[in-house]
């Protein structure tokens, strides 16, 4: 009985193999996507565009919206990804895991030109994984902190008990916040 429930769980383990490896490709190629779109976007920061600033277009765009609003606007902007930061080094694991099994069974039967393959794609996926993990965690980072100060900075506008500061975000870069 044992042996059945372990066939069929190495049989369906083995069809996720070019799903895996096939996510692992689309999040490689949209952590680079990604990292074009913020250096576009940090260029146009520094020119003072106010599309680079999101949440200042959307307030632009839509005057009424509240600060809980644009709270919800900024973890939209960042979901994706945190989402491909988080999920790439899982998706590594997982195609890293899934040809071991068959290259385990071709060593056992002498064949180093399986287990080779076998190896090469395993280690492959995760390294494209974890460089799409790298890339996307650095970009998130850097923009939630231009989210944040941007919406610091319009709360400091938009509150009367906060307009006591010149610079909205002093106090967080005095505590060493920022």
């Amino acid at each position: 009985m044992s042996q059945i429930v372990e066939s069929a769980m190495y049989g369906l383990s083995q069809l996720f193999l070019l799903p895996v490896l096939l996510l692992v490709a689309a999040l490689f190629f949209y952590a680079f996507y990604a990292l074009g779109c913020f250096v576009v976007q940090a260029r146009q920061r520094q020119r003072g565009e106010l599309r680079a600033f999101e949440l200042r277009a959307a307030l632009s765009e839509r005057p009424g919206l509240h600060l809980t609003a644009l709270e919800a606007i900024a973890v939209k902007r960042l979901e994706m990804l945190r989402i491909a930061s988080r999920v790439g080094p899982m998706l590594g694991l997982v195609a890293t895991m899934i040809p071991m099994g068959p290259a385990l069974m071709a060593l056992a039967d002498g064949q180093l030109q399986e287990v080779s393959r076998n190896l090469m794609v395993a280690f492959s996926a995760v390294i494209l994984a974890l460089i799409a993990s790298a890339i996307t965690y650095g970009i998130a980072s850097v923009r939630r902190r231009w989210l944040a100060t941007e919406l610091a900075e319009i709360e400091h506008e938009n509150l009367p008990e906060a307009q006591e500061y010149d610079d909205p975000v002093a106090p967080l870069a005095a505590e060493g916040v920022l």
